[in-house]
């Protein structure tokens, strides 16, 4: 019967995914006049938002629905659906949420952390790679050009919607920007070491390496003019008002030549792996770092420009001294670093632009500004280019959390052999109860609560709306720990059945036996379910799974308010900092722990359901028996606090939580029956694996 109801589930009619769900209005709600909101595209899902300048209306953004670009399934199976408002220079003018089904935003941190996490976007660049840090990363010194700060207990679900506001953006500006084949995304593009030529000062000018920009008093006033500033210059009009020298340092016949040997060494022992250094010197009487600069800032006046964007470039904060190369002038001067994350490409074209400030009006000062600009160019024999594939954001979380998956891998590593070898660890009593206690003290503390790897129901309705709504099964790939032992149960569910997830890696599952264990030790008693009522109890787990996988199948969001059967996101993932009464429940299933043992597990967990179902492919009767168990020995049953093993004395295997109790005493001859019998008998007697019923 059991089979029968999970084959009916994924035997139901398949579900589209979801699309935009905006009209005009639902538009205009977000941009309201003076913004006005233009025909939506016919070819591509997008809204032109229009702002009326100088007497004709410009395009103000273009808005979106990411579900329409970048349907991206979450960890419900469901794709987030985010409003995002690209300005015409690629930049995110807004974003917003327009609906979800994050788990541990439902009901959980609820949705306002969300809210606030989308909103780091706005002003960001699409251009540019942007990756989830960990929570406050930013203050934490990361660049914030390309990192978001994470949210802490949502890492996951927060990577998901980073790719489907990045690939949605893309999707768009690919269309209408010209830029989304995002030609620098991702790109590395470094100075070959060995170009190094010894070359003074005249000769780097005269071959571009570096470039003189100046802006004479005439060119100013030509500039300012008809803006009521003009007549402000201070000398003839072929007299610069701004000179400047510039020049990118990174290859080293530029960089070498202009800062000396041990200042070029000491620059490139700074650079991070992949960052740019650009120098700008200034011999006018206009200091382009204006007098209030503050070092380790980004420079108002002066901005690197490639292809229409401005490039990210700051200060380095480096002491300022003189010493460079003949012929360099010894004004104001400053370094600029480029992060490597900015997609900056100096084998192609860029600029440099200054831009020259002037002021009008005595009580309302109001600036006039005006840009000016230079080219420059650098042969592209002078860099070694590296476009890798274009990869996806979820290899970001493998990278960042390698150490955590090292060290879970390491625990898996150490659990196999101790529950394979029977008669090593497993047959000394007191050190496999020390032993055992330590590994759930670190399912608990690292793999539930430090690395947020609780596996649960919600991943598996995620895969039923995933498979019968044509999406992917990307979201699993955003969530590595959680992957990672995904694949041992399903690996070790084959080889032995259900109980070492249970019994070993379930975080809320060890938290319940650690708190049971002080109990067991004070001598609290447990009460004895009538053995009829422990059967029919047993299926209700199975109902559960029914209902909660029906629900998702039918595309009904009942599905999530069932899936909260699960104590898992209170206890584990929100250390419960949640409502009361999910906090009551998860901290009563916990005190009903005590009296009959892990009930939750036993009779209410749908995922122990999944288990014990898929468990029934198991390859192996592995846990020993002998001829006496059951008849005329009921020790093991009479110890099994699972109830797993039957009067027959055979192992029910989808009921068996792996503690290996058993198996200690079927080793221990001062504890195992027939061994004690045989011994007085002079005999001795073997265990052999009896099949389960």
């Amino acid at each position: 019967m059991q089979r029968i109801l999970l084959l009916g589930i994924l035997l139901l009619l398949s579900l589209r995914a979801g699309a935009g769900t905006l009209d005009r209005a639902g538009v205009e709600r977000f941009f309201p006049p003076p913004l006005v909101v233009g025909e939506r595209d016919d070819a591509l899902p997008v809204w032109p938002i229009l702002k009326q300048e100088a007497g004709s209306y410009e395009v103000f953004a273009y808005a979106f629905e990411s579900i329409d670009l970048a349907p991206i399934p979450g960890f419900a199976g469901t794709p987030p659906n985010l409003l995002v408002a690209l300005a015409p220079d690629g930049s995110f003018r807004e974003v917003k949420v327009l609906s979800h089904h994050e788990p541990v935003f439902l009901e959980g941190l609820g949705s306002e952390p969300l809210f606030a996490f989308v909103e780091q976007y706005a002003g960001l660049s699409a251009r540019r790679a942007i990756r989830v840090g960990r929570a406050n990363a930013r203050a934490s010194g990361a660049p914030p050009q390309g990192v978001v700060d994470g949210i802490s207990m949502a890492t996951a679900s927060t990577r998901v919607i980073n790719e489907s506001i990045l690939n949605a953006a893309l999707a768009v500006a690919r269309r209408r920007l010209g830029f989304g084949a995002a030609a620098n995304l991702g790109l590395k593009v470094e100075a070959r070491t060995d170009a190094f030529e010894p070359l003074p000062f005249a000769d780097l000018l005269a071959r571009g390496y570096a470039k003189r920009f100046v802006v004479t008093n005439g060119q100013a006033e030509a500039a300012f003019r008809g803006t009521g500033v003009e007549g402000r210059a201070e000398g003839p009009a072929d007299v610069p008002l701004t000179d400047l020298v510039f020049a990118y340092l990174n290859v080293p016949t530029i960089g070498r030549n202009l800062l000396g040997e041990a200042r070029f060494a000491a620059l490139t022992r700074e650079l991070g792996p992949g960052d740019h250094a650009v120098l700008v010197v200034s011999a006018g009487p206009l200091n382009p770092l204006g007098e209030d600069f503050v070092m380790g800032s980004i420079p108002d006046r002066i901005a690197i420009q490639q292809e229409g964007l401005v490039v990210n470039a700051r200060d380095m904060a480096i002491e300022r001294r003189g010493g460079g190369m003949a012929g360099l002038p010894e004004g104001p001067w400053t370094i600029l670093r480029i992060a490597a994350q900015a997609g900056f490409d100096p084998s192609r074209h860029w600029s440099l632009s200054e831009k020259i400030v002037r002021e009008r009006g005595q009580i309302l000062v109001e600036r006039v500004a005006r840009d000016f600009a230079a080219d420059y160019a650098l042969p592209e024999s002078l860099f070694v280019r590296e476009k890798p594939e274009a990869g996806p954001s979820w290899t970001d979380s493998w990278t960042a959390r390698g150490w955590e998956l090292g060290a879970i891998a390491a625990a898996l590593g150490l659990l196999v052999p101790v529950l394979s070898r029977q008669r090593g660890l497993v047959a000394d009593q007191r050190r496999f109860g020390a032993f055992r206690l330590a590994f759930l003290a670190f399912t608990l503390l690292f793999i539930g609560w430090y690395a947020q790897a609780q596996l649960s129901i919600v991943t598996l309705v995620g895969l039923v709306r995933a498979a019968l709504g044509g999406g992917g099964l990307n979201f699993l790939l955003y969530d590595p720990p959680s992957l990672l032992l995904w694949a041992f149960v399903l690996a070790s569910l084959v080889a032995w059945g259900r109980g070492t997830f249970c019994g070993w890696l379930c975080p809320f599952g060890a938290l319940q036996e650690l708190a049971a264990w002080p109990a067991r030790r004070l001598g609290l008693r447990q009460v004895a379910v009538p053995p009829a009522l422990d059967r029919a109890l047993r299926l209700v787990k199975y109902a559960v799974l029914a209902a909660i996988l029906g629900a998702a199948a039918l595309a009904s969001p009942l599905a999530d308010s069932l899936a909260e059967i699960e104590p898992f996101k209170t206890a584990i993932t929100l250390f419960f900092v949640r409502s009361w009464p999910f906090v009551a429940y998860a901290a009563g299933l916990i005190l009903l722990n005590l009296f009959v043992y892990k009930a939750f597990c036993r009779y209410l967990c749908p995922l122990g359901a999944a288990l014990a179902l898929g468990g029934r492919l198991r390859l192996l009767d592995w846990i020993p028996r002998r001829s006496e168990c059951g008849s005329p020995c009921q020790l093991c049953k009479v110890r099994c606090r699972y109830g797993a093993i039957t009067p027959s004395g055979r192992i029910d295997y989808p009921e068996c939580f792996q503690c290996m109790e058993c198996v200690t005493i079927i080793h221990d001859p001062g504890q195992c029956v027939p061994q004690v019998v045989a011994r007085k008998r002079g005999r001795t007697i073997a265990p052999r694996p009896v099949a389960a019923e």
